[in-house]
Formats: C-alpha cells, sequence, structure tokens
C-alpha cells in the first residue's frame, strides 16, 4: 500500500462521516488512521439516544485499530460534516484525545479538516494514566 498525503487522508475521512449515525446532532464526524505501512482505519461517530453512550470517530477508528492489532497510531485525520456548513472543523474533544495517548506518540499528528495539522503534545499537553509503548521515552 502507499502512503496518503495528508489531504488524502482527510478526504478519507471526510468519506467515512458518510456512514455515521447522527439523528441526533446531524454532525456527522468521520476519521481516519494511517499507519506508516500505508494501512488505514476508519471511523465514524455514533449516535444514542442516552447522548452519554454516544462514541466520537475518533475512538471508533482507535477501538478499530486496537480490536485489528494496531498499537501505536502515527497519524489521524478528522472530518466534521454539519447540517449547517459542510466544511465546519470541530477539534477533537478531551475523551478522544486521552484515548489518543494510549496509542499515540506525543508528537503524533492529528488533521483536522479546515483546520491544519496539530501534535497530540500540542492538543493535550498534559495527558493521565498509563501510556503505551508509543508514548514511553
Amino acid at each position: 500500500m502507499t502512503k496518503l498525503k495528508n489531504a488524502e487522508l482527510v478526504e478519507v475521512a471526510r468519506k467515512a462521516s458518510d456512514r455515521a449515525y447522527a439523528p441526533y446532532s446531524n454532525f456527522r464526524v468521520g476519521a481516519a488512521i494511517a499507519l506508516d505501512d500505508g494501512t488505514v482505519v476508519t471511523g465514524c461517530n455514533v449516535e444514542n439516544a442516552s447522548y452519554g453512550l454516544t462514541i466520537c470517530a475518533e475512538r471508533a477508528a482507535v477501538f478499530a485499530a486496537v480490536a485489528a492489532g494496531i498499537k501505536v497510531i502515527p497519524r489521524i485525520a478528522v472530518a466534521v460534516v454539519s447540517p449547517t456548513d459542510e466544511k465546519q472543523s470541530l477539534m477533537p474533544c478531551g475523551a478522544c484525545l486521552q484515548v489518543l495517548s494510549e496509542f499515540m506518540p506525543a508528537d503524533g499528528t492529528i488533521l483536522v479538516a479546515g483546520r491544519g495539522e496539530f501534535r497530540l503534545i500540542e492538543l493535550l499537553p498534559h495527558s493521565f494514566g498509563f501510556t503505551s509503548e508509543a508514548n514511553r521515552p
């Protein structure tokens, strides 16, 4: 597999948002994780009437990656499609950043459609708890 460019990975995330289940907020979010070998794992948000049981696209992608045996995530793209603005850009929530910190190096790349490129350490400078092999010095 060939390694996707950042813009291509964002487009994969945007396409993943088409599969979102978002009848309550109408915000469809897609995420795409890219590995250095070209492997891509996607996720989308899945809402629930009991809102606390909703899963964000980023966590859905991380959990799918872990279920596939992936333990280090170097790069993830996130794209939001809202009913009011097709290019709306929202940052990953704190819960998703904390989950990413388990599997992404501190200098891992987070691409946010419409916002740009960030490092995990920029968005979550003080993660807590167990850190994975990806985060150990």
